[in-house]
């Protein structure tokens, strides 16, 4: 079942600055976005229910409009925000995806929820996510066919960007939770480098979790960093990166034939483009099996350190797969979680020298090893997204290409740690020299299309 009609064009950028400027009313945007989920949501089930969700967001934008009664409006002005449901947003419930009750995720709002809304946000509801991140998926469906995953757990905030019920939302990642849903959605997802943006979410494993957000433009995101990465710098870097291509067995050679010959046409477009690549050996393919390990064993026992409380008293309200993974956390000794602990800088190292080494300035790699499966159970893929994750390096999913069937591939750039500004400027001149072959077909008959 095709899911064509459910694609709408609605790039963050240019709505933020007409926003900004004026020259878009704000309440003919909320409406029109409104009106897009009360459409589009009951097939796409991106969005937890809220009753009296307009009434809300009215109030929300009169005291907006009130704060900022001239023309000095903050950057994201009246954009509308979907949130993942493991941050806490004043005035709403936190359930992370589970059936556990809400008083046990309450407290302070999220940072991220904060300083979005300080720059003018409108919150428009939460997003569906698998249950606490870890591997019960929602029953939320992909836009471009609604038997297919979206991707998880940012299940919900990557289909109401895709579907353009949302111009930006906000996602984490631990292990592929943004990465894998922006590809197979045909979004931009980024995952700045660890740390960059506080994270205080409802946490699955604190020493990689990290905040993320989704919108349709690379520009739009690059905007949305500038907001929440407090140190934020010009970059540095030449205009023209040096990208390394990851060979060997864990990358490269281990791809699907069908991703392989398309990724290879996407380094070709590149090539063709002005960027120089060069394939260089990933320094972890002799260690695959020992780093397979030790990551395995550090979301477990941070799983389980989170949960413990939590799963003594409400082991019964737990899904199957969600409880399995605690008890197998539980199991594993605390000395072990410390040892992976101490471990886990090694990666990073090891890629950053490999990098040095042969003097290339990011990788590229498909954002996953194929497009959405058919079925909700399975969410994703972890081999091209796991060891950049936990090494906390920044990464970019920028769409990229299309199945035979229309499906989306997305391509993703890694940066330096810390070079979150330059994988940005780097991502937008990636996603303009492939957007050729890989521009979808998005409705632009309702208004929001219309603001490029």
């Amino acid at each position: 079942m095709t899911g064509s009609t459910l694609l709408h064009a609605a790039p963050l950028r240019p709505a933020a600055d007409r926003l900004r400027a004026g020259t878009l009313d704000p309440l003919r945007y909320l409406t029109m976005t409104l009106d897009r989920i009360d459409a589009l949501d009951p097939r796409l089930r991106a969005f937890l229910p809220e009753p009296k969700r307009r009434a809300r967001l009215r109030a929300e934008l009169t005291a907006l409009r009130s704060a900022c009664p001239g023309s000095d409006r903050p950057p994201l002005y009246g954009v509308p925000l979907a949130v993942k449901d493991l941050y806490r947003v004043d005035g709403l419930p936190t359930r992370v995806g589970s059936r556990l009750p809400a008083d046990l995720f309450a407290g302070p709002q999220s940072h991220v929820i904060s300083v979005l809304r300080r720059a003018g946000c409108l919150v428009l509801g939460k997003t569906c996510m698998d249950e606490f991140g870890c591997s019960e998926p929602p029953p939320t469906r992909n836009p471009h066919d609604l038997t297919r995953t979206p991707g998880g757990s940012s299940n919900g905030s990557a289909a109401a960007v895709a579907s353009g019920m949302a111009p930006l939302a906000v996602g984490s990642q631990t292990q592929r939770s943004l990465i894998g849903p922006a590809a197979f959605c045909g979004v931009v997802g980024f995952k700045p480098s660890y740390g960059r943006i506080p994270f205080d979410g409802v946490p699955l494993a604190p020493s990689a979790d990290t905040v993320g957000v989704l919108a349709q433009d690379v520009a739009g995101v690059e905007l949305v960093a500038r907001v929440l990465i407090d140190d934020w710098r010009v970059p540095v870097a030449p205009s023209r990166p040096l990208l390394g291509v990851a060979a060997g067995p864990t990358f490269l050679e281990g791809l699907p034939p069908a991703t392989r010959e398309s990724f290879t046409s996407q380094v070709e477009v590149l090539r063709r483009g002005g960027f120089p690549v060069r394939e260089v050996c990933v320094p972890w393919d002799a260690q695959t099996r020992h780093w397979t390990a030790v990551l395995n064993d550090l979301l477990l026992s941070e799983l389980a350190e989170v949960h413990r409380r939590w799963f003594e008293r409400h082991a019964a309200l737990y899904r199957p797969r969600t409880a399995a993974a605690v008890r197998d956390g539980l199991a594993i000794p605390p000395s072990r979680r410390d040892e992976c602990r101490t471990l886990l800088p090694n990666l990073r190292d090891s890629i950053e020298q490999a990098m040095g080494d042969v003097g290339i300035d990011a990788w590229i790699c498909p954002s996953s090893l194929g497009p959405a499966p058919v079925g909700l159970n399975v969410t994703g893929y972890l081999e091209t997204t796991l060891v950049w994750s936990w090494a906390g390096l920044p990464c970019i999913s920028v769409p990229a290409d299309h199945t035979a069937g229309g499906l989306p591939l997305g391509l993703q750039l890694i940066g330096h740690f810390g070079a979150d500004e330059s994988v940005l400027a780097w991502a937008a001149d990636l996603a303009a020299c492939l957007k050729p072959a890989a521009a979808p077909a998005r409705s632009s008959t309702s208004g929001v299309g219309h603001l490029s």
